[in-house]
């Protein structure tokens, strides 16, 4: 749904209308979406729809997948374990057994949950809610627009992606020219500002680009215009320094 190098928000709705025409079922990665403004599965009308709770202020190694349930009641489980199963029964004439699945959306928990991250991952929901998604959307627009605007001050910076902030969600890929990504983020870091450098799972992407990798500094409801200033003031330095 949203590019997590460049921030760029794809048109997701009409991709999923042109497969539908042509029978295609639809999954949406909305894990860089769904932490970062208001995201309406009904309205895109996407048959799957999965995110994490890592990126929206909840535990690691937990995240949502979203299902039509009339596409969920023809599926057929994938993982076997306790809570799925409805009854078990023994035919002795064909010495089988025969299973009947429990209803949705138990039918696909097998086993036992992780209790601890689904207790973690509710409480973010339920704090991003309290915000409004409108006002997250709103605030890292605001941060977006005013860093674009501060990094031309930079001539050794380029950006890549979109330079209009309403067309993407708070991310901007950016390298300094004679630095490493890997070597930015390190100095960064020791300015005491951390950002991710490299591929960010995405390796095609900067082969589009024609670009080794990239640096990429993201912002969130937490972050302020303060420290992109500290940022601004950073990254001036470096290109001083070469």
């Amino acid at each position: 749904h949203v590019s997590n190098v460049t921030g760029v928000i794809n048109d997701v709705k009409w991709v999923t209308e042109l497969a539908h025409e042509r029978g295609a079922l639809v999954l949406v990665d909305g894990a860089q979406s769904v932490p970062h403004m208001p995201v309406n599965v009904q309205d895109l009308d996407c048959d799957f729809l999965a995110f994490s709770g890592h990126k929206m202020l909840g535990p690691t190694g937990i995240g949502v997948l979203y299902a039509k349930k009339e596409i969920l009641e023809k599926m057929e489980p994938f993982q076997g374990g306790g809570e799925m199963i409805r009854e078990v029964s023994f035919n002795p004439e064909t010495r089988r057994c025969m299973i009947s699945w429990n209803t949705l959306p138990w039918k696909f928990e097998a086993g036992t949950p992780d209790i601890g991250g689904a207790v973690g991952l509710k409480a973010a929901i339920k704090y991003l809610s309290a915000l409004g998604m409108e006002n997250v959307k709103a605030h890292e627009c605001d941060l977006t627009d005013y860093a674009l605007k501060r990094l031309k001050e930079c001539s050794r910076v380029t950006v890549y992606g979109p330079k209009d902030a309403k067309q993407k969600c708070g991310i901007i890929p950016f390298n300094v020219e004679g630095l490493n990504s890997h070597d930015v983020a390190l100095i960064l870091d020791s300015y005491g500002i951390m950002i991710r450098s490299g591929f960010h799972c995405a390796q095609p992407l900067h082969q589009k680009f024609r670009i080794p990798s990239s640096a990429r500094a993201s912002f969130y409801v937490y972050n302020t215009r303060e420290e992109i200033d500290r940022l601004l003031e950073a990254l001036k330095e470096i290109e001083e320094s070469l």
